[in-house]
């Protein structure tokens, strides 16, 4: 959708009053692919900051790649938590965009999203998938404060498929305790869920399969 689209709608409706929505990707086409590209590199790849390339609108809360990650993963059949503090424009963006169902409990939801400051559910709490279908998990994204590659303060040191050896990451501002629920998460495997750390246009997976120690 090339411009923005308005939106009308009663206090009881989806938007709550009328509002500008903003484009989704600048091409869907091109864009949807790039994001796509960009988050199997990330999984293939656990700890490697990725860049998404893909111009979309983005809404006063989110990141510019967790924006274009929903956009690309997120539809009808797959139902999205947001936190109860996050804009109604957020709300309305997904819906209009993605038609995806938004969900009030993140153990209902296939992408638990997390924007920047605002409290990640416990990992324990998300769907960690069935014995029968451990890929229709839930994905979790998180927008953390700061994504790099090397060694810092907030470095953490991935090990596992994908990983020659080892990779250093730094992250800053995981939530406390993050790494105590990864090894629990990890644990889990071949259940448990995925996680893209976010932070401005980039992107960092860590799948289940991954080790970490900080």
């Amino acid at each position: 959708m090339a411009q923005a689209a308005t939106a009308a709608g009663t206090s009881g409706g989806a938007f709550g009053h009328r509002a500008t929505l903003l484009p989704g990707f600048d091409d869907p086409v091109d864009g949807a692919q790039a994001a796509f590209r960009a988050a199997l590199q990330a999984l293939a790849n656990p700890g490697q900051v990725q860049v998404v390339d893909a111009a979309c609108g983005v809404p006063a809360g989110l990141s510019p790649a967790m924006t274009a990650l929903l956009l690309a993963l997120a539809d009808i059949d797959a139902p999205v938590w947001v936190p109860a503090g996050v804009d109604e424009a957020v709300r309305g963006f997904l819906r209009f965009h993605c038609a995806c169902p938004l969900v009030d409990d993140p153990a209902q939801a296939r992408f638990v999203a997390v924007p920047a400051g605002h409290a990640m559910p416990p990992l324990a709490r998300c769907d960690a998938g069935d014995p029968a279908y451990p890929d229709r998990s839930a994905t979790v994204l998180l927008d953390v404060d700061g994504l790099a590659s090397g060694t810092s303060a907030s470095a953490l040191t991935l090990s596992g498929p994908g990983i020659p050896g080892s990779r250093v990451v730094s992250v800053a501002g995981l939530p406390d305790g993050f790494a105590a629920q990864w090894a629990a998460n990890h644990a889990l495997f071949p259940l448990g869920v995925d996680v893209f750390l976010t932070h401005g246009d980039q992107i960092c997976g860590l799948p289940r399969t991954t080790r970490m120690e900080n």
